[in-house]
């Protein structure tokens, strides 16, 4: 069985108002010139480019990778091994946006599953979260689908 979890824009809220914002000036410059469709190019791998970690339960492998807008996964696979733990870690992402006169700030916090080395290193996030009890309920059925022990945290 295959598990798609999606993590949420690889450039973040600004880099995706952003390429919102190249798509519109792309397709009124392609009216002058063909460069256009170039800033509209642009535009589009910068509003959709996300990421995401692909669960393969059945061949015991996982990915995590950047889907390249939004529809062409990139990224490595690598082999369940049996050192890996499974653990959680609270995370947190910060974008900032600087204008003339001021900057502003997005923050995200969130609970992600991690899959770890045997040398108790993250490797790459499997999923994420906005409670920590619906991420300790998920975090044993990944223990149970994958054969993978959970690595006991001192941060929660």
């Amino acid at each position: 069985m295959m598990i798609e979890n999606r993590f949420g824009l690889t450039f973040g809220p600004f880099g995706s108002s952003t390429g919102f914002f190249l798509i519109i000036g792309g397709i009124t410059v392609t009216w002058f010139s063909v460069y256009g469709l170039f800033i509209v190019f642009v535009g589009l791998f910068a509003l959709f480019t996300d990421t995401s970690t692909t669960i393969d339960t059945e061949g015991r492998k996982i990915r995590h990778s950047d889907n390249l807008f939004g529809l062409i996964p990139i990224g490595k696979w690598i082999a369940i091994s049996p050192g890996m733990k499974l653990g959680l870690k609270k995370t947190h992402r910060g974008f900032i946006g600087y204008t003339r006169g001021s900057a502003m700030g997005i923050h995200e916090y969130d609970i992600r599953i991690n899959l770890y080395g045997s040398d108790n290193k993250p490797i790459m996030p499997l999923k994420s979260f906005s409670s920590l009890q619906s991420a300790r309920e998920e975090l044993d059925s990944f223990s149970q689908q994958l054969g993978i022990p959970i690595l006991e945290s001192k941060q929660f």
